[in-house]
């Protein structure tokens, strides 16, 4: 079945619904009213170092604190005020950072000074003369194709990332949006070294019109709104960022129901903020997201009701709970330190099923999803990046 991008209103937010073979895979939400951070360029300023966690506090608007890491390789830019040599970071510093990560929980956002410029085929980013290729691109002749492209075009002090969708693009596509991200470079680096504190130099584009430009492309069909000022956003965004995508933008129809009933998104987001899940084997799992990590706790339920082999029963729940454990990681937005108490089962080949069935689903993921482990005592480890809020946070940022 298609995949689509459905986009629409929420009480005060605008949600972001991508749906996958019919199912919704992905929720995110944002107030209307109010400019994601994700992604924002700033000239910040320098108020603390804290030695021992080798990190900085910088004050990227008035009032504001962000999180900087003083281990990376690559130096923020400095501006005009700098203090130092420009090669380090010290405290009074004036420098160029962007929201890596946004605030989560009662952690302040991440900065960094590798900025990064995304576009629809490749990331450029400043500091890192690199070339890497995204690891969903599996055809090793094409792989090797837009390396030596990428490798091409590195004449400055930044490098790329090839993202899934250059696998199916042309060459020209790929230069001319080098040719476009450069020059967001250039810019920043001409004029915001003359900026003072608290600028925003660079203003990411609302969250989902993210989600349109991270889209894989060739899996995407349409991108669907019943809003007309969000049509209009979309429309404009798509005619300048990737103008081959114009045709696949449509209104929905209202004589065809209203689009959130027909693709179930509030009962879909309703089921999304309880902590139990039903399995449809009779089984069930406990997510419950803490301030250190997450705990996923699978049950039997009534799945071993009147059966012999216990064993088997434990295996057929487990590798259920393992698909619908990474649908509802995904679709919770869920990250950081993930702990899945499985039912324990005695069998080595029944286990190595199981994690199997956990690598393949986590590899469907767009957002990295690594399988550390199973533990000692039975408990499996998973890691997720973090990149935005849990849609818990998301949603009570708005008003349903």
């Amino acid at each position: 079945m298609a995949n689509q991008l459905l986009i629409t209103k929420k009480g005060s937010g605008v949600l972001s619904v991508k749906v996958e073979d019919g199912k919704i895979a992905q929720i995110q939400a944002q107030p209307e009213n109010e400019e994601s951070l994700l992604g924002n360029i700033y000239v910040g300023k320098v108020r603390n170092i804290v030695k021992n966690i080798n990190a900085a506090f910088v004050e990227y608007e008035l009032g504001k604190m962000a999180y900087l890491s003083l281990e990376s390789r690559v130096c923020p830019i400095h501006t005009d005020g700098v203090v130092s040599d420009g090669t380090r970071v010290l405290i009074g510093d004036e420098i160029i950072v962007q929201i890596e990560k946004e605030a989560v929980k009662t952690k302040p956002p991440t900065l960094s000074g590798a900025l990064n410029f995304p576009g629809k085929y490749v990331v450029l980013i400043y500091g890192e003369k690199t070339v890497s290729i995204s690891s969903k691109i599996k055809d090793f002749e094409k792989k090797q194709r837009i390396k030596e492209l990428l490798q091409n075009n590195i004449d400055g002090d930044y490098g790329f990332i090839a993202r899934t969708n250059s696998k199916d693009a042309s060459e020209e596509k790929i230069l001319n949006e080098i040719a476009f991200l450069k020059k967001q470079l250039e810019d920043i680096k001409k004029f915001g070294i003359h900026r003072t504190k608290f600028n925003c130099l660079y203003h990411a584009p609302a969250a989902y019109l993210c989600d349109i430009r991270d889209s894989y492309d060739s899996l995407l069909e349409s991108i669907i709104t019943d809003d007309d000022v969000i049509y209009e956003k979309i429309t404009e965004f798509v005619k300048v960022y990737q103008p081959e995508d114009i045709n696949k933008i449509r209104r929905w129809d209202e004589n065809d129901g209203k689009l959130d009933a027909v693709y179930d998104v509030t009962k879909t987001l309703e089921h999304a903020l309880m902590p139990k899940v039903w399995l449809k084997n009779g089984g069930y799992l406990i997510i419950q997201p803490t301030e250190a990590l997450v705990s996923v706790d699978v049950n039997t339920g009534k799945a071993i009701s009147k059966k012999r082999d216990v064993q088997k029963t434990f295996l057929k729940v487990n590798l259920e709970a393992a698909t619908q454990i990474a649908r509802q990681l995904r679709l919770r937005n869920l990250s950081g330190m993930i702990l899945i108490d499985f039912i324990d089962m005695k069998s080595p080949e029944y286990n190595k099923q199981l994690m199997d069935r956990l690598k393949s689903e986590f590899a469907k993921d767009p957002v990295r999803t690594i399988l550390v482990d199973m533990t000692k005592l039975g408990l499996i480890e998973v890691t997720r990046k973090k990149v935005r809020k849990s849609l818990y946070e998301q949603i009570k940022e708005i008003e349903v």
